[in-house]
């Protein structure tokens, strides 16, 4: 994943902000005091993540659901998914497992939220397959999607399927540069108890935004192939500590880098500290290969 690339990560302050005033009311609203945590990579492709897969992987995505316990699924962007490929993925992967589908791209990119109600009718039915190993859906918007379209978004949010539970990623900078803007886009997200996805990216600050709009926290971590990453990842831990006292039911945490082979070395050390810090107790991933290069 390219996006917020920049050429030299050194020079990036990585401190996380302080969580957005509004954060913590969110959590309080929380009555039931549980709390889960689902981390994966972003593919599970032989390709893309060397180093991970035993030498005689048959199925890479039955072995990937046996080291991590959710999927950040994208081919669903770029190819709306039949039912019979749902129930293929899903009968493949074990009962706890879930699947986190990114919109298509005819919804989001093509059609920029307009006149979309058939497909995402047809988008709707085929996720639905996953049954209990639906996580969140996610609706990643154009970088060029801006404020102006804010009553198409509106609709979008107003007409979207209550069943499923929907997440999106604001791209565009001018969402996050005025405070009225973003205030009015955060209350439509609370109203109609949409997750606001934080990213954490180096040439994109902006995107950290830590303003939480439901009692679940979905965060798309890009790595920078850098060894800043294992700081990173342990002040996202502290956060995510202070979010559980507060009231923090799910978090959902999606790996990216900039050169996807250290996912899950990345994944791993992540997880581990998690457990540790957090009391979680997912299981931490296997790397064939037992020394994979970050950079």
């Amino acid at each position: 994943m390219k996006f917020g690339q920049v050429p030299d990560p050194s020079e990036i302050d990585f401190t996380l902000p302080k969580d957005h005033p509004t954060t913590k009311e969110i959590l309080k609203k929380n009555k039931s005091k549980k709390f889960q945590a689902f981390v994966g990579c972003a593919k599970w492709n032989k390709t893309d993540l060397k180093g991970f897969y035993p030498k005689g992987t048959k199925d890479e995505l039955t072995y990937y659901s046996t080291q991590f316990n959710s999927i950040e699924l994208n081919a669903t962007f770029y190819k709306l998914p039949t039912p019979d490929q749902i129930l293929t993925w899903k009968d493949k992967t074990p009962k706890d497992f879930k699947f986190f589908p990114k919109v298509s791209n005819t919804i989001s990119h093509f059609k920029r939220l307009k006149d979309v109600t058939d497909v995402v009718t047809l988008y709707a039915t085929a996720v639905l397959n996953f049954g209990e190993k639906l996580g969140m859906v996610f609706l990643q918007l154009h970088d060029n999607f801006k404020p102006k379209d804010y009553d198409r978004l509106e609709k979008f949010i107003k007409d979207w399927p209550k069943e499923i539970s929907l997440a999106i990623e604001l791209r565009n900078e001018e969402w996050f540069a005025d405070g009225e803007i973003f205030n009015k886009i955060m209350s439509l997200f609370e109203k109609n108890n949409v997750t606001n996805i934080i990213v954490d990216t180096a040439g994109r600050r902006d995107m950290l935004h830590m303003r939480l709009t439901t009692d679940s926290a979905f965060i798309r971590y890009v790595g920078a192939n850098h060894e800043s990453d294992y700081e990173r990842f342990d002040d996202w831990i502290e956060r995510i500590k202070i979010w559980k006292k507060e009231g923090l039911e799910n978090l959902y945490f999606f790996v990216h880098q900039n050169i996807e082979k250290a996912s899950p070395l990345l994944s791993a050390y992540f997880i581990e500290k998690l457990n540790k810090e957090v009391g979680t107790n997912l299981h931490i991933p296997k790397l064939e290969d037992k020394n994979p290069p970050l950079f």
